[in-house]
């Protein structure tokens, strides 16, 4: 798949005139927002917008050339407007007053039909929060009549903390786009977004719709101890988080993105401190831990695989094409897959020793050789790209939809239909399908 190049410098962001004396960035009356640029805008235009001038935006956002060229998509520092100051004061009263009564709410009594990503979405609360108040795993199993500690919206505990302020904004959906992904990427509740906009789990949106979100921003402006990486030609977002040793919900958190999102060469972007080193977090992945027989068979494997060639990235996307035709299944799906997996990397092994190209562990590409009817060996580029395109298909043909297969090739086709899918599950079909549509 080709990148998606964001142009340096579009025609309508150009300043025509001389770049303007930088003036010193006073503080602002009302504070800072963030602005993000669209298509014919210029920095003029922008500070007539927000009562300020181009000197003052300039400084404040560390423009060259006195900000003559503005990239579309770029973030910039601007300063709030009295009724946005007054619109965020109503909103932060109110939500005090919300997490007041959410300390009432505390408790839920499971019910038959009950999964976790359910009582999440009910409540109000994210999953991840669920889990990490119940020390519960995205795997536990639910009991008619358990009795689940709901963490209060912005209620102080030991496991969260106090300080953070509400922001409400708006988003506007893209081509591939579902709520789920939306909530996530926003970081909103489900059952907020169905609230602020009139909908339910039934509705369905378009792109160009425009919806309310609600999400909480910390206190502090920059991440502590991140560092600035800039995106070249080839990156992905889990490549760029292995190359810097940090997990890809981390990079994904720091730079407000979701795993669907599109990055492009010269964009910069914020990669978190890396972890201290332990036991238990060498041995983590995606919030769950594996034993060390695990881990270290997956770096063995890792160390075979930086030793061996491999295909190109281009190579490796015809292979998966051809196979996927050979074996009837849809390539762009095929392709799709292997992009959120590996970027089209051989060499990829993640700590629970998902291997190569389509991520395949073991245990599957066991299965994936019977079916393929002789003994499939994943570090084989080739091997492995037939392993994953083999269970694709059996998914395809067993699940009862197109997102229930997807969300099989993540979490498990019988967990899917029996425990409905989890919340990562989720954000992983819509990345699927977001790739698929641009393939």
């Amino acid at each position: 798949m080709s990148p998606v190049i964001a142009p340096a410098a579009l025609p309508s962001a150009t300043l025509s005139a001389p770049a303007a004396v930088v003036q010193k960035a006073k503080p602002a009356p009302h504070g800072w927002t963030t602005y993000t640029v669209r298509a014919g805008d210029t920095l003029a235009a922008i500070a007539a917008r927000t009562s300020t001038t181009t000197g003052v935006l300039a400084s404040r956002n560390h423009l060259k050339n006195g900000g003559n060229h503005l990239s579309l998509g770029q973030h910039l520092s601007v300063p709030k407007t009295a009724a946005q100051a007054r619109a965020e004061a109503a909103r932060a009263k109110a939500a005090a007053a919300a997490r007041a009564a959410a300390i009432k709410r505390s408790t839920y009594v499971v019910r038959s039909g009950d999964t976790l990503s359910h009582i999440a979405a009910r409540k109000g609360v994210s999953l991840a929060a669920l889990l990490k108040a119940n020390r519960l795993s995205s795997r536990s199993v639910l009991q008619v009549g358990q009795k689940l500690r709901i963490p209060g919206a912005g209620a102080a505990s030991a496991h969260r903390p106090a300080a953070a302020a509400v922001s409400t904004t708006t988003y506007r959906v893209r081509s591939g786009d579902t709520l789920s992904a939306i909530a996530t990427r926003t970081k909103t509740s489900l059952a907020t977004m169905y609230s602020l906009n009139r909908l339910n789990p039934r509705s369905v949106i378009h792109p160009g719709q425009v919806l309310k979100v609600r999400g909480t921003t910390p206190a502090a402006t920059r991440p502590a101890g991140t560092a600035a990486y800039q995106v070249r030609v080839g990156d992905t977002l889990s490549g760029i988080a292995t190359k810097n040793s940090v997990t890809l919900a981390a990079l994904l958190k720091t730079n407000r993105l979701s795993a669907a999102s599109v990055i492009y060469p010269g964009q910069r972007l914020k990669v978190p401190a890396k972890p201290a080193k332990s036991a238990a977090s060498a041995n983590s992945f995606a919030g769950r831990t594996y034993p060390s027989s695990i881990v270290n068979a997956a770096n063995r494997n890792r160390s075979a695989l930086a030793h061996r060639g491999v295909p190109s990235r281009s190579q490796t996307k015809a292979m998966i094409v051809a196979t996927a035709r050979r074996h009837g299944v849809d390539p762009k799906l095929a392709l799709a897959v292997g992009w959120q997996e590996s970027g089209w990397n051989q060499r990829q092994v993640s700590v629970a020793n998902a291997i190569g190209v389509m991520q395949v562990i073991p245990s599957s590409g066991q299965w994936a050789s019977e079916m393929a009817g002789r003994k499939l060996n994943l570090l084989n580029t080739q091997d492995n790209i037939t392993a994953g395109v083999v269970i694709l298909r059996s998914l395809t043909r067993s699940a009862a939809n197109l997102d229930q297969a997807i969300g099989g090739y993540y979490q498990g086709l019988y967990s899917v239909q029996h425990n409905g899918m989890y919340a990562d599950t989720k954000v992983y079909v819509a990345s699927i399908k977001a790739h698929r549509g641009r393939m």
